[in-house]
């Protein structure tokens, strides 16, 4: 869904979509309203943009290709590899010590769960 401000004179800003089509008896009703929030500086005033899709605009049209089964086929590897070792008491206080000294770091990751995702993805592709 969007993501909104509001100030004192109404609505600042939206980003996301404000409307989805409902999809009932086997069939969409409706269409794809989003509302898009330039963030990059610029000269020009105009920093919000609208657009109106259909309702099969995100349908997909062609068969997944070999890399992208390859693709997901590895994050879905890495997603679960993340939730056991997180939960894996014998290491998990290094895991978080390790985090801890690499977080505040450029290129760092923030957030633990990022942190054991790299992990475990690098070992995937490599």
């Amino acid at each position: 869904m969007a993501h909104a401000t509001v100030g004192v004179a109404g609505i600042e800003y939206i980003q996301g979509a404000m409307k989805k089509p409902v999809k009932k008896d086997g069939h969409k009703h409706g269409s794809y309203l989003i509302m898009t929030h330039r963030t990059a500086p610029t000269t020009n005033p105009n920093c919000q943009r609208v657009y109106a899709k259909n309702a099969d605009a995100y349908t997909r049209t062609t068969a997944p290709s070999a890399n992208e089964l390859q693709a997901r086929s590895r994050l879905s590897q890495a997603s679960q590899a993340t939730a056991v070792r997180m939960k894996n008491l014998s290491t998990l206080e290094a895991d978080r010590a390790a985090f801890n000294a690499q977080k505040d770091t450029p290129g760092g990751k923030k957030t633990f769960y990022s942190y054991i995702f790299n992990l475990e993805y690098d070992k995937l592709r490599s």
